[in-house]
């Protein structure tokens, strides 16, 4: 790791993304931290359970050495799919993957879990908590790091893990999202078994995607008992801001959705009727799929804030896990002969990857809200 001999990294973001990198950066004995702006590991609920794929987040963890941890943590049967139709009718069901051949075993884990399993892998105070980033600023030949509670951070490299409203990658692109057409409604209920017995039956531990009218219902079961729930609806960019529904009353967004999605079977209600008080709006946007910009030989970026993609092709988490591997190899690779050869190379692949999956990402998004929805997810995962 000689082009990385005596320089500070700097990853600023705790998610999959961020805490793979300083895995794979420390097993090669470099000197990182990791800033999150999360007051410690247990300051907020995780959401919804994730399924990592053979060529990338599994990949990561094969190469991190956490196979045998990630073993003694996933959820087996987690990776089953019902598909219905908004009478709550089956239309196909996905329980039996194929598990001799690992290329199509997509195993589920809860986002807690695989942040335990990360966090665990580093040195201890690997992860600076509460560090809240603000601004950069040029520093003799590296950067100054500035947080909200006014403490600074000095770094040679820095990598933006920060997510979809990254403040990093401002200083390496100017170049923006743009609206993707659908907004999705988020909540949660927890102890699901009770809570909505009906839905809970129905989702035998594993996932649900309602499809029909142009819209969309996700309800995925989680390791603790509780679930988490999504619908998607094509609306203006703004729409979550400017309908007037206050987003933290219950009876109102059960109000707004007996409405929208009317003609919908009765079951679906227990969701909203038991759901924990505050919904989450996400508007979703994507990178433009042509994105380029010069490389930089101190700064670069992975995941979300990279290549912001809607969820609708399961991709999110495995692309930051295998843009961590891919970067940390580069950074480590004395092929390179500086930080600015290897940082141009991995940006490269990146986008070009980035590029293909959001195309793919765009298409499910259109199809899944469209009339023809359930022949698409049929077509998709048989």
């Amino acid at each position: 790791m000689s082009i990385l001999r005596n320089k500070k990294i700097a990853i600023v973001g705790g998610g999959p993304g961020g805490l793979t990198l300083a895995r794979i950066l420390q097993m090669k004995n470099a000197d990182v931290k990791v800033y999150e702006r999360d007051p410690g590991k247990d300051a907020r609920a995780q959401g919804a359970t994730l399924d990592l794929h053979f060529e990338s987040g599994l990949k990561a963890l094969r190469e991190a050495g956490l196979m045998e941890a990630f073993k003694a943590n996933y959820r087996p049967g987690a990776d089953r799919l019902r598909v219905m139709n908004k009478h709550a009718n089956v239309v196909m069901e996905d329980s039996e993957r194929e598990q001799g051949d690992e290329a199509y075993f997509r195993p589920e884990i809860d986002r807690g879990p695989l942040k335990k399993i990360l966090l665990e892998s580093l040195h201890p105070d690997t992860v600076v908590w509460n560090s809240h980033f603000v601004s950069l600023a040029r520093l003799d030949r590296g950067w100054q790091l500035t947080f909200r509670d006014g403490t600074t951070a000095f770094a040679d490299i820095v990598i933006a893990a920060d997510g979809a409203n990254s403040k990093i990658r401002p200083y390496i692109t100017p170049i923006k999202p743009f609206y993707a057409g659908l907004t999705v409604v988020e909540g949660a209920v927890y102890n699901s078994a009770t809570a909505c017995p009906n839905i809970h039956r129905l989702l035998q531990n594993g996932k649900i995607f309602v499809l029909g009218d142009d819209k969309s219902l996700i309800v995925s079961s989680k390791g603790d008992g509780s679930l988490v729930f999504y619908t998607g609806c094509k609306t203006d960019e703004y729409w979550s801001r400017d309908c007037g529904i206050d987003f933290s009353d219950k009876a109102q967004v059960f109000a707004w959705f007996k409405t929208n999605f009317a003609g919908w079977a009765p079951v679906w209600d227990e969701l909203f009727e038991n759901a924990s008080s505050h919904f989450v709006t996400r508007p979703q946007y994507c990178m433009p799929l042509d994105q380029t910009w010069e490389p930089l030989p101190d700064i670069t970026m992975l995941g979300d804030a990279a290549h912001l993609m809607p969820p609708y092709a399961g991709e999110g988490v495995n692309m930051a896990m295998l843009d961590a591997l891919e970067l940390g190899q580069c950074l480590t690779n004395d092929d390179f002969p500086d930080t600015l050869a290897a940082i141009a190379y991995y940006e490269q692949q990146m986008r070009t990857r980035a590029s293909e999956t959001a195309a793919q990402t765009l298409e499910s998004t259109d199809a899944l809200h469209s009339p023809d929805a359930i022949p698409f997810i049929r077509q998709t995962v048989s």
